[in-house]
């Protein structure tokens, strides 16, 4: 995001060399806003102003600028000073940045780095997108079992600037294998002379660097974890998720599933509309609203099929959109509790039958409501209607209608939980293949059910 709200005092400034005045704006500050105030100047001009900052302050305001500035001062200044920034910058977000940027591009800025970040950045960017390794930190503070709590305090007091949170402290052996944790709760609360191993708590919570990012910020969401330690195959410790970075994982997905609901494919990532061409926009939108075009072909010839009973019983076109609407709306509310069911493991494939069950129970109930109501606003309609057929008594109209609708509100409400159940059956993601396919199937279906109910009961 970029305000420009300062831009003019920031430059006038930059202009009298008041690095003293910037240094304390950019301090008084959350390192958010300073990059939102900031993002309107020149890459030059932002140098100018973060140059003046201590380095952590500095590469916290750098990895908070919006990506595409962010973009634009790699490509203005040189490359010396763009691998002061990403030295500084938290691991995590130096590792998102890089991984965005072209392989030529980042691999040229790598070896401007500092030793200890390139080679920091180059094992956490090996880890496969979506996993809890690519998105995990190595700023994190690590004791030994036989340290005494006076001189694990004192360490923390030497490492505590450059770690990413110290309110728990991960306790490893000799090789580096995590055997425990302490908060700094326990710390302050401990006698000075006690040993780590004597208060530490070994059930550790922990995460691989192979599980997938959303079951880890799940993890730290239920357990209501500040951070959680992530460990390789032979569980040592290689890093920490913090709760933020957790939330973010949790913001993206949600998004994700939102805009699969609706039928967009491609990149799902927050804030990114404005960031999108119409181009990148209609590729993300096109290929699901013209099969689902395609397919609603079949509707049409449904309707074209059945249309000698239109032409006789006009009259039942007027509620073919109520029984669509109705019918894709309980299907809509089926799919998004059992698609959120399975997002969260709260249910699995095995359960189906329970579900369906349930859902039928529902169905059913909804559907004896609706026909009641269906079926008096039939008889109000039709008695208020100069146009109607002498031939067809209302009754029987109101009765079709009815139990049209009342089926169709079961129907609708079982395929919406169905369709995402054989997708996760088929290792497929449930809100790509049951939400754009159910309206086309809901309609397809309903006005099946229409005109042979009605055809039926009317008798043409």
């Amino acid at each position: 995001m970029v305000n420009v709200l300062l831009v003019p005092e920031l430059r006038e400034l930059l202009a009298e060399k008041n690095y003293e005045a910037l240094r304390d704006f950019c301090e008084s500050f959350h390192p958010a806003n300073v990059a939102e105030f900031i993002s309107a100047l020149t890459p030059q001009e932002i140098w100018e102003i973060l140059s003046q900052l201590t380095p952590s302050l500095r590469g916290e305001i750098f990895s908070h600028l919006d990506e595409k500035v962010q973009r634009k001062m790699i490509s203005s200044l040189g490359r010396e000073i763009i691998g002061k920034l990403l030295s500084e910058m938290p691991p995590d977000d130096r590792v998102d940045l890089m991984k965005r940027l072209p392989r030529k591009q980042r691999e040229a800025l790598i070896p401007a780095m500092a030793q200890a970040e390139r080679e920091d950045l180059r094992r956490l960017i090996a880890y496969p997108e979506g996993t809890a390794g690519a998105i995990m930190t190595s700023e994190y503070a690590v004791l030994y079992p036989d340290l005494t709590v006076d001189e694990a305090l004192a360490k923390l007091r030497r490492e505590a600037p450059d770690k990413e949170t110290i309110y728990y402290c991960y306790v490893v052996d000799q090789n580096n294998r995590l055997v425990g944790f302490v908060s700094l709760k326990d710390l302050i609360l401990a006698p000075p002379k006690s040993r780590i191993r004597e208060i530490m708590h070994e059930d550790v919570i922990y995460a691989r660097v192979t599980d997938d990012q959303e079951e880890v910020a799940r993890t730290i969401q239920k357990y209501d974890l500040l951070a959680i330690p992530v460990v390789d195959e032979n569980q040592r410790l290689v890093g920490i998720i913090t709760y933020d970075d957790a939330m973010d994982v949790i913001q993206q997905e949600q998004q994700e599933d939102v805009e699969k609901l609706m039928a967009i494919s491609g990149a799902h990532e927050v804030g990114a509309y404005m960031k999108l061409s119409t181009w990148e926009h209609f590729k993300s939108r096109i290929p699901w609203i013209f099969t689902l075009a395609i397919l609603g072909f079949i509707s049409g010839y449904i309707v074209q099929t059945y249309e000698s009973i239109l032409l006789q019983v006009a009259i039942l076109a007027s509620f073919m959109p109520m029984l669509a609407d109705t019918g894709g709306n309980a299907g809509s509310q089926s799919a998004t509790l059992v698609i959120r069911a399975l997002a969260l493991k709260e249910i699995t494939t095995r359960d189906a039958l329970k579900i369906l069950v349930k859902e039928f129970k529902v169905a059913f109930l909804m559907a004896i409501v609706l026909a009641l109501i269906a079926y008096v606003r039939v008889m109000i309609f039709i008695s208020r209607s100069s146009g109607t057929t002498e031939t067809i008594p209302p009754l029987k109209v109101g009765i079709a209608v009815a139990i049209a609708l009342a089926i169709q509100v079961i129907s609708s409400t079982l395929i919406g939980a169905f369709l995402p159940l054989i997708a996760s059956s088929f290792k497929l993601d449930p809100a790509v293949v049951a939400s754009p396919m159910l309206t086309t199937v809901v309609d397809i279906t309903g006005l099946f059910i229409f005109f042979s109910i009605a055809k039926m009961i009317l008798g043409i």
